[in-house]
C-alpha cells in the first residue's frame, strides 16, 4: 500500500506519528483513546477533491453543495464514465450518457427552445450570446432568463415587459414568451441535465443499479440506496477499526418512526459502534441537495388535494427557501406617553430601565441606562435599547425579544436587588427582558417570586390596596384627570390638584376614612379568612365532627377541633 502513495513523504510523517503516539501510550498510558476511527470526512472530503465523503455511498450523481457564505456549487461524480467504460461501452456511447446526466449547457440542438425560436421572438445575435455565455453555470435555464442577463431596455421595449414583471423573482419569462411547461422541462433536461442515469440513452437497465446514490437523484430520478445497504457497508468496515465510523445514514422524507428503530437494531445485531440517521429534508437547511426546487415546488396557486400528492412533493422538496418582503410603516409613540422606570443592582452594578408605551398600553420604547459603566459600555448600550425600540414600533414582538435575549450569560451578573420578582440574572439583557416579559407579557415564570407572593393578601391586610392606582400612575402624565374609584361610584378620589404635600396628605386621610367606614362590615370576614390561612386550614370539612379545620398531617388531614384523622395517625 505505501507504494502506490503518490508522496512518500506522508507515508514517513504517518509512520511517525504512530511510533510517537505509541512511545507516549507505553509511558503515560491510554484513556478514552482509539488505535483506529473514521473521522468525519464531509468537509475534508471536498477540499481533497474526492467524489465520496467516508464509508458510504455517493449522496447523488450530481449534488449542489451550499457554501457558507451563499449559493451553490455544482459537484459531478467524474467516476461514471471510468465505470461506464469498464462496463464495455463505447466512447461514443459514453458521450452520450454523460450529456444527458451533465447537460449540454447551451441551447444548441434544443428541440423545445432553440436559436430559432427565441430569435422569432424578438431575440438577436447579442441576446443569444448572453444566454449561451451563462447556460454552462446554471442550475435552471429560467435562473438566465431575467433583465439582468439582457437589461432593461430590451426586456422593456422589445419583450414587452413592465417594471413590475421584470423586478419580480417569480416571474417566468419563457412562460411570458408563451413557452409550455413540458418544453421549459425539455430544454432543461438538455441544456442542464437530467442529472441521473435513469431513461439514459445506450444504458442496459441491468446497469442501473451500479449507479443508485443515497439518494434519488435529479427530479426525474426513481432509484436510490435503501438504510440496509448503508448499515451493512459499514459492518463491513467496522471489524478492521477499533473506534467508530463516522456515517450519516441517509434515510428518505417519508421514513417512519419504526424505519428508524429497525436501522438501530440492525445496526446493533451487526455490531456497528456508533450510527447517524438523517431523514431527507427534516432540516431547514441542509448542506448538500440532490436537486433544487422546482417551479412546481412552489406554486401557490396549485392546490393539494389529496394525502398522497401531499407525501409525493413532500419527499421531492430538500429544501425550500421561501422570500417574502414585508414593507412594514413604523408606528410612533406619541410625543407623550407613559411608562415606568425600574431601578436595580445586577451584580453589584445599578441598572435604570425606563420603558415608553402606546395609548393601549403596548410597549413602545426602552431606555437602559448604567451611569457608572465606562463610556464604551454605556453607549453600546444606550443604541442597543435604540435598536430594540425601533424593532418594536415596527412590529417586531416583543416575545421575539424575549426568546432571543433572556438566558444569555455575561458579566455582570449575580443577585438582583431592587427589583420585587427577579432575584438573580445571568446577564444585564437577561435582567431587562425577564423585567418586560414579566410586565408586559404576564410571563411570571421568568420571575422568582410570582404575583400570588406579592398580593396583599399574603403580606398584610390590605388596607391600602385602594391606593394601588393612585400610587402606579402619573401625577405629572395625567396632569389633575385621574380619578381612584374606591369600593363603588359613591367614593372617588381626585388627584390632588396642587404640589403642597399638606393637601395631598389631606385627602389620603379622608379617603382612608371613608374605606374605613365601608369596608366595617367586611373586616370581621377578611380576619376570619386570614386566620384560617395562617393556621393551615385547607378547607375541607371533617368526616368526624363536620368543622373546616383539616389541616395537613404528612399525607393525611387531622381536624384541629376533635383531633380525628382521614386515615394516619
Amino acid at each position: 500500500m505505501s507504494k502506490d502513495c503518490p508522496d512518500q513523504s506522508l507515508i514517513t510523517a504517518a509512520k511517525e506519528a504512530w511510533v510517537q503516539a505509541l512511545s507516549l501510550g507505553e509511558k503515560n498510558g491510554y484513556r478514552n483513546a482509539q488505535a483506529t476511527v473514521v473521522a468525519p470526512t464531509g468537509t475534508i472530503g471536498l477540499v481533497m477533491d474526492c467524489d465520496t465523503t467516508g464509508i458510504e455511498p455517493d449522496f447523488a450523481m450530481v449534488k449542489f453543495k451550499k457554501l457558507a457564505g451563499g449559493g451553490y456549487f455544482k459537484i459531478i461524480n467524474r467516476v461514471v464514465p471510468e465505470a461506464l467504460a469498464h462496463m464495455g461501452y463505447d466512447t461514443d456511447q459514453i458521450e452520450d450518457m454523460q450529456r444527458y446526466a451533465l447537460g449540454a449547457g447551451s441551447l444548441k440542438n434544443c428541440q423545445s427552445i432553440s436559436h430559432n425560436a427565441l430569435i422569432s421572438k424578438g431575440f438577436t445575435e447579442k441576446e443569444i450570446n448572453l444566454v449561451e455565455d451563462s447556460l454552462e453555470a446554471a442550475f435552471d435555464i429560467k435562473f438566465v432568463f431575467n433583465q439582468f442577463t439582457f437589461g432593461e431596455d430590451f426586456c422593456k421595449n422589445i419583450l414587452g415587459m413592465n417594471s413590475e414583471q421584470m423586478n419580480d423573482f417569480s416571474f417566468n419569462m419563457l412562460e411570458f414568451l408563451g413557452f409550455s411547461s413540458e418544453e421549459i422541462d425539455v430544454a432543461n433536461i438538455h441544456v442542464c441535465g437530467a442529472m441521473t442515469l435513469e431513461g439514459a440513452p445506450h444504458l442496459n437497465n441491468e446497469h442501473l443499479s451500479v449507479f443508485d446514490c443515497a439518494n434519488v437523484c435529479g427530479r426525474i430520478g426513481k432509484r436510490s440506496l435503501s438504510v440496509d445497504s448503508h448499515i451493512k457497508m459499514m459492518a463491513a468496515a467496522q471489524s478492521f477499526i477499533s473506534g467508530a465510523i463516522s456515517k450519516t445514514i441517509n434515510m428518505p422524507n417519508d421514513a417512519t418512526i419504526d424505519d428508524c428503530s429497525d436501522a438501530y437494531m440492525l445496526s446493533w445485531q451487526l455490531g456497528i459502534k456508533a450510527n447517524a440517521l438523517y431523514r431527507d429534508g427534516s432540516k431547514l437547511s441542509q448542506p448538500l441537495n440532490s436537486a433544487l426546487l422546482d417551479d412546481e415546488d412552489i406554486n401557490e396557486e396549485e392546490n393539494i388535494t389529496n394525502e398522497q400528492n401531499l407525501s409525493k412533493r413532500t419527499s421531492e422538496v430538500v429544501e425550500r427557501i421561501v422570500e417574502r418582503i414585508v414593507k412594514a410603516e413604523r408606528d410612533k409613540l406619541p410625543h407623550r406617553r407613559k411608562g415606568y422606570t425600574q431601578k436595580a443592582s445586577v451584580g453589584g452594578h445599578k441598572v435604570y430601565l425606563r420603558t415608553g408605551e402606546y395609548e393601549s398600553g403596548k410597549l413602545g420604547e426602552i431606555f437602559v441606562d448604567m451611569h457608572k459603566e465606562g463610556a464604551a459600555f454605556r453607549s453600546l448600550m444606550n443604541n442597543f435599547a435604540i435598536a430594540v425600540s425601533i424593532g418594536l414600533q415596527y412590529g417586531v414582538p416583543l416575545e421575539e425579544f424575549v426568546e432571543a435575549f433572556t438566558f444569555t450569560r455575561f458579566e455582570p451578573q449575580g443577585m438582583v436587588t431592587g427589583n420585587d420578582t427577579i432575584k438573580m440574572s445571568t446577564s444585564i439583557l437577561d435582567y431587562i427582558f425577564r423585567e418586560l416579559a414579566i410586565s408586559y407579557l404576564d410571563r411570571n415564570d421568568l420571575g422568582h417570586v410570582g404575583p400570588d407572593d406579592l398580593d396583599s393578601s399574603t403580606t398584610g391586610s390590605g388596607e391600602n390596596q385602594s391606593f394601588i392606582s393612585a400610587k402606579v400612575a402619573s401625577r405629572g402624565f395625567v396632569r389633575r384627570e385621574l380619578k381612584v374609584v374606591s369600593g363603588g361610584a359613591n367614593n372617588v378620589t381626585v388627584m390632588p390638584t396642587t404640589n403642597l404635600l399638606k393637601e395631598t396628605e389631606e385627602r389620603i386621610e379622608n379617603t382612608k376614612a371613608v374605606e374605613t367606614m365601608q369596608t366595617t362590615n367586611q373586616s370581621s370576614s377578611i380576619t376570619r379568612e386570614l386566620e384560617a390561612k395562617i393556621k393551615g386550614f385547607e378547607g375541607e370539612a371533617c368526616g368526624e365532627c363536620g368543622n373546616f379545620t383539616l389541616v395537613r398531617n404528612g399525607t393525611c388531614m387531622k381536624c384541629n377541633t376533635c383531633g380525628g384523622t382521614s386515615g394516619c395517625s
